[in-house]
């Protein structure tokens, strides 16, 4: 109900109407059973109070994030005790590059889909692969993840793939309606209560990884609990600065130092005590058109620091918001102050444009349709505030263009799995595609996770007309990568007819700033195009899959690599006029000392330990059980794994000579892939076991961040023999 209200009242009428309601409804709670107060959901609209299962979270059962809703809970640290507190981490570190905010107006963008903690909040992924995604980094800063629970923890999936592009991730401390009051009462009772629970919010963003918190307090203060509040705000980014440098904490535009919940819209005398002790402030979203130009004169030289809200929505928002959200941020640009889009999930939760039920397969159609969109959305704020990220900066580079979500699962060209599947931890480096809607006469190039997988889920489309003697390129990557003397190896995958030719076009700035391009190509077109570029040709070699991978070397000592393209021809004489297919499945960049094989990833299995833990066998049906169990690894006299990612096995073992399988032994059954976990822990929840089955052969194959794999035969394993196992009818 709070949702459906929000999208079309301001938040000041909506007080009136929370707290007249929230009064009512405490007296009806003695009167009515508690279940027909719940709210009801249906596919399409996940209440939030649905959203976070109701369980025990001491005991085992499949990963999920959640939010902390209560403020004895944050003061207990209960949430340390939690079962899945290990899997909420995120492991992949902020690029070292993006510690330190840039020095320009910066882009901050808000979530804020359906109340939080959707399909997002199962860690080790979910079926949905409509589930909700952003993939649009290179045009933002930082990202909050946002819903109305008093402490809002991001699933560690957004920090771990906004990290990998460089963008802080902060959680929400929120406070509203008279319930918020009395929090507050309590939080800021004495400076000693105070900062101890900025300590509290410290310990967790620094436990779980993610880069800090926004504050939100959305009701009144008694006033003589201001100085409290203050030492709260200041305490916090002290502490958080300590343990995690570069992490902020921003202020967002509500309650004022006098205690009145009094949106200010800008900065003023009301607010910017609070600016003056915090990293920055998310201005409220009903701002005038001279209030961003106000606002940088007041913060003089942090108006970068000062993140003018936008309403994707429009409820009240300069320039509505919507379709026209680029009014805003013009604005906003010409007054060189920050902008904070709220919400950019308003094309995905809409389903623009809304006339999609006539559809056949009205699931896929709408993913498929809503990705376009969103596109479309991003493509205003691209061409309003330009590229802000660029990536990567470090070799090794990688990226199967996986955006977090698929209908099925590939490993170098072969398929492990044809289900359904979502979890944006998943997310590889994401292409800067240009979109060129209104150009139908030229290649259109999509990520389509329909088509076929070199790597995981994604790949990258080339298709359209594309006559015999033109080329076509177009942006992928924008890099800042300085080179030395090492060579460095280009390899990438392409699956396509012979009619439809994909090379790697590569642009260099030289110390001098000259700029050279290389064509990194399997067959000699520079004859036709010898006005652009020079060439390097590849060795080429064909996989079972209809892949065929492509290698060259060069050395560019000096030089930087700026821009990474695409680039589509046809074969010499060429005479066919068929559409233009070709498909991208990755693309890597490795200087040659990481071209040779990881030696982290040939660690033999003697150098790991592997345990099971919370072993439990339940019924199944009538010929068969269901195996839970909580598998933890790690690497002999090492405290971290210097790995994020790996890929999770299963084998049943039906006959009863259960002996340790010799290293280079074949697998006797098939072997299932289960999933891939992010941290050093797989809890296997559902695993289905028929009665002969005697034991389960679990395997744990570590990924490099090049996407480097030591052979499954020599993968980390361990043997759950069920033999002996009573089956809990509990």
């Amino acid at each position: 109900m709070r949702e459906l209200l929000r999208a079309y009242f301001s938040r000041r009428t909506l007080v009136s109407i929370y707290n007249l309601f929230f009064t009512l409804s405490r007296k009806l709670l003695t009167s009515f059973p508690l279940s027909l107060l719940m709210p009801k959901s249906n596919d399409d609209d996940v209440a939030e109070s649905e959203a976070v299962p109701l369980l025990d979270l001491v005991k085992p059962s499949l990963p999920i994030s959640c939010p902390i809703k209560a403020l004895q809970d944050l003061k207990s640290r209960s949430y340390f005790d939690s079962f899945h507190f290990q899997f909420n981490r995120s492991t992949v570190p902020l690029r070292r590059d993006s510690d330190c905010l840039p020095n320009r107006p910066r882009v901050l963008v808000c979530h804020d889909m359906k109340g939080g903690y959707v399909d997002d909040k199962w860690v080790q992924g979910c079926e949905n692969e409509a589930g909700f995604a952003i993939w649009h980094w290179y045009l933002m800063d930082i990202f909050v993840y946002f819903s109305h629970s008093l402490v809002t923890i991001p699933p560690p999936c957004w920090t771990n793939t906004a990290h990998r592009h460089g963008v802080k991730v902060l959680g929400t401390f929120i406070t509203e309606w008279d319930e918020g009051k009395a929090t507050c009462k309590e939080m800021l009772a004495t400076k000693e209560s105070a900062q101890m629970y900025a300590e509290r919010l410290a310990e967790l963003a620094t436990a779980l990884g993610f880069d800090g918190w926004l504050i939100n307090i959305e009701n009144d203060i008694d006033e003589e609990q201001i100085p409290n509040m203050k030492e709260f705000v200041s305490h916090l980014k002290k502490v958080l600065h300590l343990s995690t440098p570069g992490a902020l904490v921003i202020w967002y535009d509500s309650v004022t130092v006098r205690g009145n919940l009094q949106w200010q819209d800008q900065l003023t005398e009301l607010n910017k005590p609070f600016f003056d002790l915090c990293d920055g402030i998310f201005m409220n979203y009903t701002w005038k058109e001279s209030y961003p130009n106000l606002s940088a004169e007041v913060a003089g030289d942090r108006k970068f620091d000062v993140y003018m809200g936008i309403d994707v929505f429009g409820r009240g928002s300069f320039g509505c918001g919507q379709w026209t959200v680029n009014a805003a941020l013009d604005l906003l640009k010409r007054n060189n102050v920050s902008a904070a889009i709220f919400a950019p999930g308003w094309v995905y939760e809409t389903a623009q444009p809304p006339n999609f039920h006539t559809a056949q397969n009205k699931r896929r159609w709408i993913l498929l349709v809503c990705m376009c969109f969103l596109s479309r959305w991003w493509s205003l704020v691209e061409k309003s505030w330009g590229i802000v990220q660029t990536y990567p900066q470090v070799l090794p580079f990688y990226s199967d263009f996986n955006q977090g979500f698929g209908y099925h699962v590939s490993l170098e060209g072969r398929q492990l799995s044809e289900a359904p599947w979502y979890n944006i931890s998943c997310q590889s480096l994401q292409p800067l595609l240009e979109f060129n809607e209104d150009n139908k006469d030229i290649i259109q190039v999509t990520v389509d996770a329909r088509e076929a997988s070199f790597n995981g889920g994604g790949n990258i489309v080339f298709r359209g007309k594309l006559k015999g003697d033109a080329y076509f390129t177009t942006r992928l990557f924008k890099p800042h990568l300085q080179l030395s003397s090492s060579p460095i190896t280009i390899s990438y995958s392409v699956k396509s007819d012979e009619t439809s030719n994909l090379g790697i076009l590569l642009s260099f700035s030289s110390p001098s700033l000259e700029t050279k391009s290389i064509l990194v190509a399997p067959e000699d077109p520079i004859r036709r195009f010898d006005d652009m570029s020079l060439q390097c040709l590849t060795t080429s070699v064909q996989t079972v899959s209809e892949w065929t991978v492509h290698e060259a070397s060069l050395v560019m000592d000096g030089h930087t690599l700026t821009e990474i393209s695409a680039f589509c021809y046809r074969p010499e004489n060429s005479t066919k006029s068929a559409e233009f297919v070709a498909l991208l499945g990755h693309i890597s960049v490795k200087d040659h000392v990481q071209n040779q094989q990881n030696p982290e990833i040939l660690l033999p299995a003697s150098s790991w330990v592997i345990e099971a833990h919370n072993v439990e066998l339940v019924p199944g049906n009538s010929s068969s059980n269901i195996l839970r169990v909580k598998l933890e690894w790690r690497q002999k006299d090492l405290e971290e794994s210097a790995f994020t990612r790996y890929n999770v096995y299963a084998e049943n073992v039906k006959s009863t000579d259960l002996r340790p399988r010799k290293v280079l032994e074949k697998p006797k059954s098939e072997t299932v892939l289960l999933g891939i976990a992010h941290v050093p822990a797989y809890y296997v929840a559902e695993l289905v076991v028929e009665s002969d089955v005697k034991a389960v052969r679990f395997m744990v194959q570590a990924c490099a961040e090049d996407a480097s794999l030591g052979k499954l035969d020599e993968a980390l394993n361990l043997l759950v023999e069920l033999e002996g196992l009573s089956v809990n009818h509990d």
